[in-house]
């Protein structure tokens, strides 16, 4: 079995459709809030069925000088096509994109995480 930290992966949002993309400003002013937009999928669209879908993208801030990151908000996509008339039957389908507003009086990096869900071939409806 391998270590906690070898289960996260990182790549070229450009290139990767799972790598979530970070859009904020280059920089930001002691106190004062700003948004940040986090899209799963920017560049090359992820699929979104009821199969195969993002479920949550989670947003950190580490404080330049602070041994831990801080989590700032979680969002979980709860409808990917599914009905009681089965899988990708209904019409509302989530986008895996999220934009909060916050403030901090720190230097800091931002982390984003997503996940993908995907529904194992034994699940029946």
């Amino acid at each position: 079995m391998g270590e906690f930290k070898d289960l996260f992966q990182s790549a070229d949002w450009k290139t990767e459709k799972h790598i979530p993309a970070i859009e904020m400003p280059d920089k930001v002013k002691k106190g004062e809030f700003f948004k940040v937009t986090v899209t799963v999928g920017k560049e090359i669209a992820h699929p979104n069925t009821t199969e195969h879908h993002i479920s949550w993208i989670e947003v950190y801030f580490h404080p330049e000088k602070e041994k831990f990151p801080y989590q700032i908000g979680r969002f979980n996509f709860m409808v990917h096509g599914e009905s009681v008339n089965g899988p990708n039957s209904s019409t509302i389908y989530t986008h895996p994109e999220v934009t909060l507003s916050f403030s901090l009086i720190f230097s800091f990096l931002i982390y984003v995480g997503a996940v993908f869900g995907e529904i194992p071939p034994f699940t029946s409806w």
